[in-house]
């Protein structure tokens, strides 16, 4: 009998018990895109709809060796990292990529929660811009994660592509800066290539308080789409209508007393199988 076997992604992020974001959020959009996933937990996010109430870090060593023992049995066609809580964490996992140069990966530098609080220390900020970008193929940060990377508030798109070309001058391969926050009615992302190319996505702002894990929808969206071999640009657009679709399905749902989920499977892919 022919063998086969499915295209897989490994999610490297924290756990969002309210199922919306981070590991769940991640799993949901995966499966939902025709892969197979995997994933290794950096933190419990305790958290729902309306908001984080507090995070607590699993131990280096344990994510480590979720990470390796994964990676050993099922190579991830392609990775997608969220939350990094700390500076040691960060480390490993560079240490660990650097063993697989061949695998694209995706970093959702989940930074800043919804209310503002920064969700890890300045030193582990400077590590992941140190250790962990020359090492990413995209990184994907929202306004705000921006505007601590590129030290600058953002308020336009042009304040977008200034401070896109300051976080591509830090050691970035290719960016993608996410303008969902802009006070706007048409939303604004824009791709910074490894060419020097600047792209722009828009779409239209849909009227909901759906939108939570939207983010990491889109980082795991593009990890997927890669993993099925698109190129960059193609996996960004794909991602991009994605995330839409996913928002503008899950709009007239009422999920909990805050910012509900996006609804990852208004349109579910069967899994893809390969010749193994």
């Amino acid at each position: 009998m022919e063998k086969y076997k499915y295209l897989s992604v490994l999610t490297i992020a924290g756990s969002d018990g309210s199922g919306g974001a981070g590991i769940q959020g991640d799993i949901k959009t995966i499966s939902s895109l025709g892969c197979y996933a995997t994933s290794a937990i950096t933190a419990l996010a305790v958290q729902n709809t309306c908001g984080v109430v507090a995070v607590h870090s699993i131990p280096t060593d344990i994510v480590r060796l979720q990470i390796k023992v994964i990676i050993e049995d099922i190579l991830p066609d392609a990775i997608k990292i969220g939350m990094v809580p700390t500076l040691e964490l960060v480390e490993s996992i560079a240490e660990i990529l650097q063993s697989y140069p061949q695998i694209p990966v995706i970093l959702d530098p989940v930074m800043v929660a919804t209310s503002g609080r920064k969700l890890m220390e300045d030193v582990t900020i400077a590590g992941i811009v140190k250790k962990l970008f020359p090492l990413i193929t995209i990184v994907t940060p929202n306004l705000d994660e921006a505007s601590v990377l590129a030290e600058m508030e953002i308020n336009t798109v042009e304040d977008m592509r200034i401070a896109g070309a300051k976080i591509m001058q830090s050691g970035c391969k290719a960016l993608l800066l996410k303008g969902g926050h802009l006070k706007s009615e048409k939303l604004t992302t824009l791709y910074f290539s490894a060419q020097g190319k600047i792209i722009e996505f828009n779409s239209g702002k849909i009227d909901t308080n759906n939108t939570h894990g939207t983010g990491c929808t889109l980082s795991s969206a593009i990890a997927s789409f890669l993993a099925r071999g698109m190129d960059m640009e193609r996996a960004i657009s794909n991602a991009h209508e994605y995330v839409h679709l996913a928002i503008l399905n899950g709009a007239d749902v009422q999920t909990g007393n805050g910012n509900g989920p996006l609804n990852h499977f208004f349109k579910p892919e069967n899994q893809i199988k390969i010749r193994s």
